[in-house]
């Protein structure tokens, strides 16, 4: 029913609806300028200033990113080169404290020496001395002894002590001279 309308229509106006009608192409022509001309003028400008901008940043992102990576390499080189000094170090501190552990244990073993000659050298020397008192006390025992069997022996009583004493310091001496020719 439409297609029958739009026959009625055309057949009319008398036009061919095939060719355009020519007052609408002149307006739809000046429109489509007008519209090409604003677009050049305003718009077409702000968009190019748009992608100029985005262009802008894409391009110092990268260079941005590609200073930053480099930046970080070098950072990763000086804490690598960091890192190997004070592996460096360590290891001379390390070495260092072993050195000086055994400086240390070697005074520590030459006071204890030293404190073990030292208390040897005193026992001897005490003992020196404790022999000596023996000895004394010995001498003036053995004297009494002596001099107590002597009068035993003789049957008097050897009463002139320094006499007696003479005797058996005598007595002794020889006796100590006898064991010691005797020892050697």
């Amino acid at each position: 029913m439409l297609s029958y309308l739009a026959t009625e229509v055309a057949e009319e106006s008398g036009h061919n609806p095939i060719i355009p009608i020519w007052q609408e192409v002149v307006v739809g022509t000046i429109a489509f300028a007008v519209l090409c001309f604003v677009l050049m003028k305003f718009v077409f400008p702000i968009m190019e200033k748009t992608f100029a901008a985005r262009v802008d940043a894409i391009e110092g992102g990268i260079k941005r990113a590609e200073v930053a990576q480099a930046e970080a390499n070098e950072l990763l080189e000086q804490y690598r080169a960091q890192l190997s000094e004070a592996r460096t170090e360590a290891a001379r501190i390390r070495d260092e404290a072993r050195a000086d552990a055994e400086g240390i244990r070697q005074d520590v073993l030459a006071k204890a020496r030293e404190e073990s000659d030292r208390i040897i050298a005193a026992g001897r020397d005490q003992l020196a001395a404790q022999r000596e008192s023996i000895v004394r006390e010995l001498r003036a025992e053995v004297g009494t002894l002596a001099v107590d069997l002597a009068s035993k022996i003789v049957g008097e009583s050897l009463a002139d002590e320094a006499r007696s004493r003479g005797t058996v310091d005598r007595f002794i001496s020889e006796l100590g001279a006898g064991t010691g020719t005797g020892r050697r």
